[in-house]
């Protein structure tokens, strides 16, 4: 099957760090020309959080500073190192990508919800 499974959440602490990782199975992660991750706090609309480009071109990051994309093309696997939490980026984190050429920055704000292909979610608490 062609799927993105995330891994990694959990419970940390504020200040604490926590790498997601997003493993595409069924294609390489070339299939696609786009692929990020994205968060939904309960309540909240699905946002954007960091996205790039297969081919690296592009970078977007909403928390700028504490999360940082990246990808093992050898794994078929994308990661987000998350540090220095906080409580408010406490949420479902989702892998997402897509085969049509966007920029990093519109996959992560523009076209959230038009995205081609997702994966099911890894739950992020942070609290102390």
């Amino acid at each position: 099957q062609v799927q993105l499974v995330e891994s990694g959440g959990g419970l940390v602490q504020p200040g604490g760090s926590l790498r997601l990782s997003c493993a595409a199975s069924g294609v390489t992660l070339d299939y696609y020309a786009v692929i990020g991750w994205f968060r939904q706090a309960p309540g909240k609309e699905r946002e954007g959080v960091s996205c790039i480009t297969i081919d690296g071109g592009s970078t977007y990051e909403s928390v700028k500073g504490r999360f940082t994309i990246s990808r093992d093309n050898a794994k078929n696997t994308v990661y987000l190192q998350m540090n220095h939490v906080k409580p408010e980026d406490t949420g479902v984190y989702y892998c997402a990508a897509d085969r049509r050429t966007y920029s990093a920055q519109s996959m992560c704000t523009i076209y959230v919800k038009y995205l081609e292909r997702w994966g099911q979610g890894t739950l992020v608490t942070v609290s102390a």
